[in-house]
């Protein structure tokens, strides 16, 4: 399962996605999210799951890739989904058990919050993480957030705080990973017992990880020091982010199929959910 953990991942690449600006990507990552939000009916919810299957062979990742980063989201989406299915009421139930009953219109329901979580997920992971390199998202933020630097807002050790906190998922993943293998070496048990139990198998794998954050921490530190880095002042860039006519293109085409979401939204379907 931590091996499928793809956030923080970036895949280098020579894709419309991977050649637009990322200041373009981040706006668009920002209007995808809420226009997630607006699905309400199946003819919706069809239509969000064409836009990520296009944002895929737009970005030309594979498939399994975007699948592997789902999954440590399945049981998140499967305790929404449950959740939804049993407080859903409706008018005939189609299943009683007990006091809980289950309607046509859970079932729905429930399918319609996975398709949105799983939406959300892949879409946000093939506008921003997968398509754009850590370096490239720090300047396409810090560009976006520089009015901020105004009212004196640091913008720029915000976006580079971002930009690490992104870079470094992958590198705790795989220390964890060999954190774990360690303590199973070790005689480790972390999969017999009941629920108590395993979570308090985890402290061997915790205290470990903490300290390696931490010593991880203090060496980047030390090292950001040696290179004189003192903040955004007076820093200048070795690439120079300069928008063109394709990257505006590109985001007025998908912010239209983006936006098209509200318009299906309001045509009337059987089937549907509130917000």
């Amino acid at each position: 399962m931590l091996k499928d953990i793809t956030l923080g991942q970036y895949f280098p690449g020579n894709s419309v996605l991977h050649r637009l600006d990322p200041r373009m990507k981040i706006l668009l990552m920002l209007i995808f999210v809420v226009l997630v939000f607006f699905a309400n009916n199946l003819l919706s919810f069809l239509y969000l799951l064409l836009l990520v299957i296009g944002l895929i062979f737009l970005s030309r990742i594979s498939f399994t890739v975007v699948l592997k980063g789902l999954k440590p989201i399945l049981l998140i989406s499967l305790f929404t989904a449950l959740i939804n299915l049993f407080w859903t009421g409706g008018e005939v139930p189609l299943l009683s058990l007990g006091f809980l009953k289950i309607y046509p219109e859970g079932i729905w329901r429930a399918l319609f919050m996975i398709a949105r979580i799983v939406s959300l997920v892949a879409g946000t992971n093939l506008l921003l993480s997968y398509t754009t390199s850590p370096m490239e998202m720090t300047d396409g933020l810090e560009r976006l957030l520089s009015p901020l630097k105004k009212i004196k807002i640091p913008v720029h050790e915000f976006s580079m705080m971002m930009s690490l906190a992104l870079r470094f998922v992958p590198t705790l993943v795989e220390e964890t990973e060999k954190i774990i293998n360690a303590q199973k070496a070790r005689g480790a048990d972390f999969e017999s017992g009941n629920l108590l139990r395993r979570a308090k198998a985890l402290t061997p794998i915790l205290i470990p990880l903490f300290i390696s954050s931490f010593s991880r921490a203090a060496e980047l530190a030390v090292a950001m020091e040696c290179r004189c880095y003192a903040g955004g002042e007076g820093r200048t860039r070795m690439k120079q982010m300069k928008l063109t006519l394709r990257d505006l293109s590109v985001f007025l085409i998908l912010s239209a199929l983006f936006l098209a979401i509200i318009g299906i939204a309001r045509i009337p379907f059987p089937l549907s959910v509130s917000l």
